[in-house]
């Protein structure tokens, strides 16, 4: 295994998940909000799995995504 890139690979794969996460949380907040589903000033419940189905990991992370 080439521990560079391996390290390498890991990061770009996050950066995608990271910004591509970023950009549907941003459009689902922005449409709740226009269809007054949301306030502005809520704490929204997250959850993110990620999983490697061939190393059998299945990992959950929580969290809370703050509006105000």
């Amino acid at each position: 295994m080439d521990q560079e890139t391996f390290n390498l690979s890991i990061r770009k794969f996050l950066k995608m998940v990271g910004v591509n996460s970023q950009r549907e949380i941003e459009q689902a907040v922005a449409k709740a909000l226009a269809g007054g589903r949301l306030k502005g000033d809520e704490a929204l419940a997250a959850r993110v799995t990620l999983e490697l189905p061939s190393l059998g990991v299945k990992v959950p992370f929580e969290g809370e995504i703050k509006l105000k």
